[in-house]
């Protein structure tokens, strides 16, 4: 019987199948399938990169890890700082000149004070003892005030009173030993220039000499009529030096008397102090500035 040596003949392209035709509920799957793709949430970083750790060989992830880390390292310093306000430095110029104002009204404190402290010592020995009691009270007065804001930052508020009583304490006495130095020192220099002698002043006194030796001569024999009228002319001439004197005493303190019209200038005569009331509040003023060194430095620092 003989072989079937036919072969079959395959041809070599092939058409592709033809795809059935979608229905339109399919056609509506396929599309909602492609929506819900294309809303769902990208995955996390580390999902991604532990996914490509998988990926990469072993011997290439000891260069990948230096390039991360090298990428991971934090800006210098100077780019932070440069990206600061620039009010910062102001603020630390103003602070800068609040703590030396303090500082140099500190300084005129303890001079001041330590000055009159050791003038009320009987002999050099109770001196010194009043210097050192005034210099260590006005150090207190200057920095207790920082102390006591910075307990009182802390939460330590019982230490806190304690060392704002404290600083009340010696700055009360620092206060009266400024006053006392400030009302001895104005009155002395009130009295020098009240004593000065003018040219009115002068003039005044040569008539009065004149007056007096005339009298004297009239009046040598007995009371008379001239005599009684020399008398007169000398009464005269004493109130006229009486008033020339008054007139320096007056002009010996020109800081209050121009402070008392400028008052009443400034609120048309509704405003009548007087001179003494203008001496007290000058008083009060020079006992009190040289002591708020203390306070200028708590605020000069915590501006900083």
């Amino acid at each position: 019987m003989a072989e079937d040596t036919t072969a079959s003949v395959i041809p070599l392209h092939q058409a592709p199948p033809k795809r059935k035709a979608r229905t339109s509920s399919a056609r509506a799957k396929a599309n909602r399938r492609r929506k819900r793709q294309a809303v769902k949430p990208a995955a996390p970083m580390e999902e991604d990169s532990s996914a490509s750790a998988t990926l990469i060989p072993p011997e290439f992830s000891s260069v990948d890890l230096g390039l991360t880390e090298a990428t991971v390292t934090p800006l210098p310093r100077a780019t932070t700082q440069a990206s600061l306000p620039v009010a910062r430095p102001r603020r630390r110029i103003s602070a800068l000149l609040l703590s030396t104002a303090a500082l140099a009204l500190a300084g005129v404190g303890i001079t001041m004070n330590g000055w009159f402290a050791r003038s009320l010592g009987s002999n050099d020995i109770a001196g010194w003892l009043f210097l050192a009691v005034g210099v260590a009270a006005d150090l207190v007065a200057l920095v207790m005030p920082t102390c006591a804001a910075a307990l009182w930052q802390a939460r330590q508020r019982v230490t806190a009173l304690v060392a704002w009583s404290f600083w009340a304490m010696t700055f009360v006495f620092a206060v009266t030993a400024g006053i006392g130095f400030a009302s001895l020192n104005i009155a002395d220099a009130t009295m020098m220039r009240a004593s000065r002698v003018t040219p009115a002043v002068a003039s005044a006194q040569a008539a009065l000499n004149d007056a007096m030796a005339a009298r004297d001569r009239e009046c040598r024999n007995g009371v008379g009529r001239f005599c009684r009228e020399r008398e007169a002319t000398v009464n005269e001439r004493r109130q006229a030096l009486d008033a020339a004197m008054k007139s320096v005493e007056q002009s010996a303190d020109p800081q209050t008397e121009a402070a008392v019209r400028i008052v009443g200038w400034i609120s048309r005569g509704a405003l009548r102090p007087t001179g003494d009331d203008f001496a007290m509040l000058r008083l009060v003023l020079l006992a009190l500035l040289p002591q708020i060194g203390g306070i200028l430095l708590m605020v000069g620092r915590s501006t900083r």
